[in-house]
């Protein structure tokens, strides 16, 4: 068995794994990458971006079944294998930037072999045991298979297979009321399938309840049903033939089942415990530094257990290189990292929810309102629908969400204003081109001031002495 020394070793060629080896690589460390399956990860693979061009082609589908006035509506043909070739021909043409070749340009050894921890310092992989400085663990994540009655007898699908799928579904029951599971939802009702939606709590549970009522409504509207509150009992029935008794006794047939019940860390088989690396079904242990219970060892994104986001998983190798390359501190924060839910329309959240910051900060939290209707551009879109929330803590945005027509673009500058301490004014003050959408943020921000300009009866009568003597 060969043996290979390094700087860093990287187990996991997905977001936060890529990110590191090539900042790494391009700083002067050496750096061995170790990957088992697809370079790309799940998010250039079934994740992100595959369910990102499914979504493109529905909503290209809707927008003919909707027409616009003035133009007439038609019901899509939808080639729904087509649409598959478009998703594949997406990752094909995004593929080369993670693949192997790119990655041995910088310098990095790559090893296309399932790695585990034989030491504190070492990891054997494909036959080769690498001794490394530092290690980070980027594996990310993998489907949560709940434990339901008849499960195991029935075939079934995840984000993981699903893209594959050539044939239409004519009755795609989903079981998860999360991202995935309402974005895969809407996809494929638009592309032609009859779809329920099955969750046992609340239609995503973190999010801000009166944006996700919002959500519902558009997605009933669209003819999804949506069961919240409902647990799946068991499931029995056969190929192209699934049905879902709920606690209730409620049954649900259709022909195909996607399992969407939230994902797990991909740590499984890896040897943790002989590198003295303390983990658990989340993810591995880590401080605020990333660091596991093994000082040499890092993890990030969804392996460290927290928000499971291929922009977290991105920022996380930042944070690392910072450590273990440039010997720099490097901490990671959590209070302004932007999520999107990309339906149609989207629905964002950056910081804290309304619930979250009341929670928080109490009666020293104003929260302000502005409808899609109030912009131009949105109603002159036809997409007027939805609204922005704000929350404030003296004269600072503390969380903001957002439901509306590109949600995830405007969601932004909130990010940036949250991150930077920004105060309101600076947002209140910036000039924006006319008609944006991004006029809401301004006007959400202006909401704040409004009472304190025009309902203040000193200002007022300052404004009426000014008036009766400046010349």
């Amino acid at each position: 068995m060969s043996r290979i020394k390094t700087d860093i070793c990287v187990i996991g060629a997905g977001s936060g794994g890529l990110s590191v080896a090539a900042g790494a690589a391009q700083l002067g460390a050496r750096v061995v990458l170790i990957e088992a399956d697809e370079m790309g990860g799940d998010c250039l693979n079934t994740g992100c971006v595959p369910s990102k061009a499914l979504i493109a082609a529905a909503k290209a589908a809707e927008t003919q079944r909707r027409g616009f006035p003035g133009i007439a509506q038609h019901e899509p043909q939808v080639d729904f294998a087509g649409v598959k070739d478009h998703v594949a021909a997406v990752i094909a043409r995004i593929a080369p930037v993670d693949s192997q070749q790119r990655f041995e340009g910088f310098g990095c050894t790559v090893i296309r072999s399932f790695a585990r921890f034989i030491s504190p310092r070492e990891v054997e992989a494909g036959g080769q045991v690498i001794r490394a400085r530092r290690f980070v663990i980027a594996t990310g994540s993998r489907p949560v298979i709940p434990a339901i009655e008849g499960l195991e007898t029935l075939p079934y699908l995840t984000n993981e297979t699903i893209f594959a799928l050539r044939e239409r579904p004519e009755h795609l029951v989903i079981l998860g009321g999360g991202a995935i599971g309402i974005e895969l939802a809407q996809a494929h009702r638009r592309l032609g399938s009859q779809v329920t939606l099955i969750e046992a709590g609340r239609l995503l549970g973190r999010e801000d309840p009166e944006l996700v009522a919002l959500l519902k409504r558009a997605l009933e509207g669209e003819g999804i049903r949506c069961l919240e509150g409902q647990p799946v009992a068991r499931l029995s029935g056969a190929a192209n033939a699934i049905e879902a008794t709920l606690a209730d006794g409620t049954q649900i047939t259709g022909t195909h089942l996607l399992i969407a019940a939230g994902r797990q860390a991909a740590l499984q088989g890896m040897g943790l415990e002989m590198a003295g690396i303390a983990f658990t079904s989340r993810g591995v242990t880590v401080d605020n530094r990333l660091r596991s219970t093994n000082w040499r060892v890092y993890a990030v994104g969804d392996a460290a257990g927290g928000l499971q986001f291929t922009h977290v998983a991105a920022w996380h190798a930042g944070v690392v290189i910072r450590q273990a390359v440039l010997g720099l501190p490097g901490r990671a924060r959590s209070d302004a990292i932007p999520r999107v839910i990309f339906t149609d329309p989207e629905c964002a959240q950056v910081g804290f929810t309304e619930a979250e910051a009341v929670a928080r900060w109490g009666a020293a939290v104003s929260v302000h309102r502005v409808d899609f209707a109030h912009s131009d551009r949105a109603v002159a879109e036809g997409k007027a629908a939805g609204m922005i929330k704000l929350m404030v803590v003296k004269g600072r945005p503390v969380g903001v969400s957002i439901f509306g027509p590109q949600a995830g673009e405007l969601i932004g500058l909130w990010a940036l204003a949250i991150s930077a301490r920004l105060k309101l004014s600076a947002i209140a003050g910036t000039v924006l081109p006319y008609p944006t959408l991004n006029e809401i943020s301004k006007r959400a921000a202006s909401a704040y001031f409004s009472p304190k300009l025009f309902a203040n009866p000193v200002l007022k009568r300052f404004v009426r002495l000014v008036q009766r003597f400046v010349p």
